[in-house]
């Protein structure tokens, strides 16, 4: 099966290529340039590279987030398309499922942390199978420990990932000491993403049942209800 996968929750995002469980390519993007300038030409430059046409691909795979809430728009969107033309089924990947299968090896628990700008983090506790032990979130990171207060008791460690784990790193040492690790590299995904669709075939839906996982509203609504909210005298 040749998968083409695609990541557009961070401003970089990426592509890859994978038949039969083997990556044939990754590509990161160019973050100094929107996503909506971009796609699909890094999609099709990176068939090119593997040597492989839009036709040869038997389903595609997308990141639904948490993440830039118009990257995730942009990239649903592409794929969607690119899917229905092609009729092609499409693995949806969560964005934490895309990093924890990172740093999966040997970790007892995963806390994959977003940076969710406001001072949150979009997060989720995760078994090293990929199960969460705690649902998603978006809080400060004090809070979002507090929430984890009873899952990470009992674990031996906790190992973090992601920008907001490495934004707020020095709140997971202050709060979790020795019993916390974290990835000083956030990773590129589509590799990931590529790598669990190959793996869980069941998973894919057509293409209009695609659906972006935000967390919380995008701000362009909470904004749009700010003012429609009468001011009080």
């Amino acid at each position: 099966m040749l998968i083409l996968a695609l990541d557009t929750s961070a401003a970089a995002g990426s592509v890859a290529v994978a038949r039969d469980g083997a990556i044939l390519i990754e590509r990161e993007g160019d973050g100094s340039r929107a996503h909506g300038e971009r796609l699909p030409r890094e999609l099709m430059a990176a068939l090119r590279e593997a040597g492989v046409g839009l036709h040869d691909v038997d389903r595609f795979a997308v990141a639904t987030g948490p993440g830039s809430f118009t990257g995730l728009r942009v990239g649903i969107a592409t794929i969607q398309g690119l899917a229905l033309a092609r009729k092609r089924l499409v693995a949806p990947v969560t964005t934490f499922e895309a990093l924890a299968w990172h740093v999966r090896d040997g970790a007892n628990r995963v806390g994959v942390w977003i940076d969710a700008h406001r001072g949150e983090v979009f997060a989720a506790l995760m078994e090293a199978d990929g199960r969460l032990v705690a649902p998603a979130s978006s809080l400060t990171p004090d809070a979002t420990l507090d929430a984890w207060t009873a899952a990470i008791a009992t674990a031996s460690g906790v190992r973090f990932v992601g920008d907001g784990a490495v934004r707020y790193r020095d709140v997971i040492d202050r709060r979790m000491g020795s019993r916390a690790a974290i990835e000083d590299r956030v990773p590129p995904l589509a590799r990931a993403i590529a790598s669990i669709a190959g793996r869980e075939p069941d998973r894919a839906v057509r293409p209009h049942a695609l659906s972006p996982l935000y967390v919380r509203r995008p701000d362009a609504e909470l904004a749009r209800d700010r003012r429609r909210t009468p001011a009080r005298s």
